[in-house]
């Protein structure tokens, strides 16, 4: 039972995370030779007040 954790920061649609579902989902069944059924897709949304690149939070490269 393969178990993906996709972590983005947030601001993704349903319809993006519907189509990054199946795509994975399809590959991960094709790659792995398991049941499309077996692959668990996770989303791990994250504000950009907690995610910081190059000592500078997303929220305050956003703020200039």
């Amino acid at each position: 039972m393969p178990v993906i954790t996709i972590r983005l920061l947030e601001g993704r649609t349903q319809e993006q995370k519907r189509e990054l579902t199946k795509a994975i989902s399809e590959a991960v069944s094709r790659i792995a030779k398991t049941p499309l059924e077996h692959v668990h897709v996770i989303f791990e949304n994250v504000p950009r007040t907690d995610w910081g690149r190059g000592g500078i939070l997303f929220a305050d490269r956003e703020a200039k």
